[in-house]
């Protein structure tokens, strides 16, 4: 039997209309929405499927948003009886993972991630902070030019996103030196991200701190599909480590490419985005064109991908 990833995409693959054509075609979809907005108290659903992106885009409403959606869609997939080998999520996405691993229940990660949204968006005053994709720049030279501009002010890889594309945040001074010499250093562009907190960087304590507080009130679930985690790129050894793995997570670097080289040596060779967009399957044949990607958002994408792993699962 050939070994299957699912992958889980974190803030940014928001758009509106996400998850509407699930939610009109599958009762399990369905379910899950209409628990987030009881959850949250407010109508997510309608924000999602027709609000406006001004809404959507706030990190309080983003993060909760793609995690019912990641879900969702995985509650359609899961009909179809295809068995993953592993999970992981970027970032956000990490808590959807777990989700589908049974370490969350929905109940408790929709307003977990509702929270940590605004811990993460309170930790760090609007334009003090940014991040921006190195393209183009090794990972030695992009730490170099890290370094290099540490004596502005704090600056720091935040994901390691696929050869050739680095995120680095921190102190806006140090973020925009840190760019310029990167291109000296030979990147081919340096792009600038529309956020406005440097996420996965020291800045975050604060948050990290907060986030810590809500984990510890939660009772985890069983571990029932292994989780590779974004801060070690290894397998999660037990539920006792993923509170302080998650505490971590607010603050280091996402390293998304070790993860799915982590994954391919295990022989995993089929990698499933479940979420809105397709950013992460980009990531994925960046860093091996010979892996197969899928992605489930909507109908079409379904059926293609349950067309694709019934063949060979």
């Amino acid at each position: 039997m050939e070994k299957i990833a699912y992958l889980f995409p974190g803030q940014g693959s928001q758009y509106i209309g996400m998850g509407k054509e699930l939610y009109n075609n599958y009762q399990e979809c369905r379910e899950v929405f209409d628990e987030a907005d009881e959850r949250l108290n407010i109508k997510l659903s309608v924000m999602m499927f027709e609000g406006s992106k001004e809404n959507l885009d706030r990190t309080e409403y983003t993060q909760p948003a793609i995690v019912a959606m990641s879900i969702a869609a995985y509650k359609a997939l899961s009909r179809h009886g295809i068995k993953p080998y592993v999970t992981a999520g970027l970032s956000l996405g990490e808590y959807s993972s777990l989700t589908v691993s049974g370490v969350f229940t929905l109940s408790q990660v929709i307003p977990l991630v509702q929270k940590r949204g605004r811990f993460m968006q309170d930790a760090v005053p609007e334009g003090k902070g940014k991040m921006c994709a190195i393209l183009g720049l090794s990972e030695d030279k992009v730490k170099e030019a890290c370094d290099k501009a540490k004596s502005i002010g704090l600056v720091e890889p935040a994901n390691y996103n696929c050869p050739g594309q680095i995120v680095i945040a921190g102190e806006v001074k140090a973020v925009d030196e840190a760019a310029n010499i990167a291109k000296v250093l030979g990147a081919l562009r340096c792009v600038s991200l529309p956020v406005s907190a440097p996420f996965h960087t020291k800045m975050l304590a604060s948050a990290a701190d907060n986030l810590r507080i809500e984990l510890d009130k939660l009772t985890l679930g069983e571990m029932m599909i292994p989780v590779i985690s974004n801060v070690t790129a290894d397998y999660i050894n037990s539920v006792a480590e993923v509170k302080s793995l998650l505490y971590e997570q607010v603050m280091s670097s996402v390293l998304w490419e070790q993860t799915i080289r982590r994954m391919t040596a295990d022989g995993v060779r089929h990698f499933v985005e479940i979420g809105p967009g397709r950013t992460l399957s980009g990531f994925v044949k960046k860093i091996d064109r010979s892996l197969n990607t899928y992605h489930v958002e909507d109908e079409t994408s379904l059926r293609e991908t349950v067309s694709a792993l019934e063949g060979i699962c």
